[in-house]
């Protein structure tokens, strides 16, 4: 099932939201992002992660050890306190890379922003599907070092833990992450021509993000939410009904997946 929706080349624009949920988090802003060039070149972290995702999905077992290994590898380094309190958590609160739960959150932020892009640009899921999708994915979760108990057995227990993280109090966007995540959306390094194609996207990453988050990264309320994702809606309808379909493989998938098939 993850190959299934992974193959699809609209799945790039899951990368972004996928980013800003992870930064999100203050602990994992600290204790994976902020360690790394993630925020700082955040395109060349989306393309490293788009690239490992791609090794995992489609190639050998041999190579997605190889890669997840190196991570595996880096994290169990990073360690270390807040220097200051962020939202929630107060002033010396002790973070790790390897931190289970910061692990489950980042591999949440990657399949439900896979499932938000894949169900309004390619089509439906049914509830099998999508426990299948999310066997798949727990796959993933092991490779980067999560225990089976670790993450959420079936689909209840992780709608449970959906809203756990959505309406409670463990995300808080700081400043460093806010600032990023508009350079991220706003101010992408990229020629003029291919800033209508941008914006647009940006458009598509701020509409699609929970509403939650959303207004604590305090992007603009203009449009509101609603028109927003209606406007979404309608160009995400057409692209699912007219384009996606007709569209032929080699356009429409990632050429991982042609390789792998």
């Amino acid at each position: 099932m993850i190959r299934r929706v992974q193959r699809e080349r609209v799945l790039a624009l899951s990368g972004q939201r996928a980013l800003l949920m992870q930064a999100a988090h203050p602990l994992a802003v600290v204790g994976l992002l902020a360690h790394t060039d993630s925020l700082d070149e955040p395109y060349r972290r989306l393309a490293r992660t788009a690239q490992m995702m791609g090794t995992i999905t489609f190639g050998t077992r041999a190579d997605a050890d190889r890669t997840t290994r190196r991570v595996r590898t880096m994290h169990r380094r990073v360690k270390g306190r807040l220097p200051e309190a962020v939202g929630p958590y107060p002033k010396g609160t002790p973070y790790r890379a390897d931190d289970p739960e910061l692990l489950l959150w980042i591999l949440f932020s990657l399949v439900d922003s896979a499932l938000v892009v894949y169900r309004r640009y390619v089509g439906p899921i049914s509830r099998g599907e999508e426990a299948a999708l999310w066997e798949d994915y727990k796959v993933v979760g092991r490779l980067f070092g999560l225990r089976v108990r670790d993450m959420p057995g079936g689909l209840d227990e992780l709608d449970a833990y959906r809203h756990q993280m959505l309406t409670g109090d463990r995300l808080f966007v700081n400043d460093w992450a806010r600032e990023r995540a508009r350079q991220i959306v706003l101010e992408p390094p990229v020629p003029p021509a291919w800033r209508p194609l941008l914006q647009g996207a940006n458009f598509i990453t701020i509409a699609l993000l929970p509403d939650a988050i959303r207004e604590q990264y305090g992007f603009s309320p203009l449009p509101p939410a609603i028109l927003r994702r209606a406007v979404v809606d309608v160009h995400a309808g057409y692209a699912r009904r007219f384009l996606v379909p007709l569209l032929p493989g080699r356009l429409r998938h990632v050429p991982a997946a042609r390789v792998g098939s």
